[in-house]
């Protein structure tokens, strides 16, 4: 039985080098305003609110008194 990830050549004999898999190429824009980049700009917010919250609570000043403090 004959492994998937090999092929035969028109002669019969086994091709030791191994199948290049099927290129895809998303055809989508990434840059502007896209839903792609909408989704990781809210991301990206949503992160520094939690940060900004953590380090309230880890030092016990606002953000602009840690900011100023430094």
């Amino acid at each position: 039985m004959i492994s998937k990830s090999f092929t035969m050549n028109e002669l019969g004999q086994l091709n030791n080098y191994a199948i290049e898999p099927k290129v895809y190429v998303e055809e989508t824009p990434r840059v502007g305003f896209t839903e792609y980049a909408e989704k990781l700009n809210g991301r990206l917010a949503m992160i520094g609110f939690v940060s900004i919250i953590a380090v309230e609570i880890i030092t016990g000043h606002s953000l602009i008194g840690w900011l100023t403090n430094l």
